[in-house]
């Protein structure tokens, strides 16, 4: 029997049960209708006094449990919502639970950038509901992603599926397996279908952390790559302060490698605020590159940035994949949006998943 076959007839038989959050509803539809499987039932409710309520309407006894929840810009509340599903599954004495998060709330903080910071994807909590207190009043001392492993693992998740970590140390902060699955083999088929003249561009990297994904993007389309190298200086900051951000900040960028005349793939994990970007766009621009797309995996777009890249001359296109929920009001504004669907790579990781195969496959081929 082929694969797709046998598990459409056992998530038919009851042996599966795929719930869904309402951070991102058209990406659960997405990938639901991907598996040929009805989301399982559940009712969700907001009382007066902002508190979330999660009751499941069927039976998950020993049953094969996905979570599907994405983070989002209501990011707390959303939060909360799938902790209180995956307990509810628990205490329902589900089988096994495994959380699909196609974007990882607090992503990018995983390490301590300032002597009173949080490592927030995951430091140790005690009571959930101090910590939810703590995160809707956005206490400056618990900005947390060391404390939201810890929020699963108390919670009673068993396994995590998610994509394109901001930092792989990440997947150490937990002591269930974490699949993070990549969305570089979409963004190559992608490159390779809408722009006839990719081989003669060049991957940029707009900081050198970025390097190695921007390598790997080009080596597997045979590729150049360049960097930008960015330098800060402090300037009129007297000598005996010592704070990040005291006097002014001026930005230096040297771009390592040749654009001119060429078409330039600017590729980051994530996109949120657009400084950085538009910088690093413009001086390509300036060094005679001929077209700048830029290209996230997660298309946060905060604010007015979309409208910010809109009125940016020196960006021709911004190519986000569908991790991130964004509304459709933005997208109607916005000329230079492009969405990649990557609900087939989460769908094929759930079934390979339940049927206990490797995931490995997806590491290099799109879906």
């Amino acid at each position: 029997m082929h694969a797709d076959e046998a598990v459409e007839r056992e998530l038919l038989d009851g042996k599966v049960k795929i719930f869904t959050g309402s951070s991102h509803p058209e990406l659960s539809a997405l990938i639901l209708d991907r598996l040929s499987q009805p989301v399982a039932p559940a009712k969700m409710k907001r009382f007066s006094n902002a508190e979330t309520a999660v009751e499941i309407g069927v039976s998950v006894r020993n049953e094969d449990v996905y979570l599907i929840q994405s983070g989002s810009s209501q990011v707390n509340d959303h939060l909360m919502e799938l902790l209180i599903m995956i307990n509810a599954c628990k205490i329902a004495s589900a089988r096994r639970i495994t959380a699909v998060l196609p974007y990882f709330p607090y992503n990018k903080q995983s390490k301590k950038k300032k002597a009173r910071g949080a490592i927030t994807a995951k430091r140790m909590l005690l009571q959930l509901s101090l910590l939810y207190v703590a995160c809707r009043a956005h206490r400056p001392f618990l900005r947390f992603k060391l404390v939201v492993a810890n929020m699963l693992a108390v919670a009673g998740v068993d396994h995590i599926i998610t994509m394109d970590l901001h930092s792989s140390q990440i997947q150490g902060f937990f002591k269930s397996p974490v699949d993070n699955l990549v969305a570089e083999p979409c963004i190559a088929r992608y490159i390779q279908a809408n722009y006839p003249n990719y081989t003669n561009g060049v991957v940029i990297s707009k900081n050198a952390g970025g390097a190695k994904r921007v390598t790997s993007l080009a080596d597997k389309l045979k590729m150049d790559f360049a960097l930008i190298h960015r330098e800060r200086y402090h300037i009129n900051q007297p000598s005996h302060r010592k704070d990040e951000g005291a006097g002014e900040v001026e930005t230096r960028l040297t771009l390592v490698g040749d654009v001119k005349g060429k078409e330039c793939f600017m590729l980051d994990d994530m996109i949120d605020g657009t400084h950085s970007f538009i910088d690093a766009s413009e001086h390509l621009k300036r060094c005679e590159a001929s077209k700048v797309y830029i290209i996230a995996t997660h298309g946060i777009l905060s604010g007015n940035a979309l409208e910010e890249i809109d009125e940016c001359d020196a960006v021709d296109e911004i190519i986000v994949t569908n991790t991130y929920p964004i509304a459709e009001s933005k997208r109607k504004i916005s000329k230079k949006l492009r969405v990649i669907d990557i609900s087939g790579v989460l769908a094929e990781a759930i079934r390979r998943t339940h049927n206990g195969e490797s995931i490995s496959y997806l590491f290099h081929t799109a879906i």
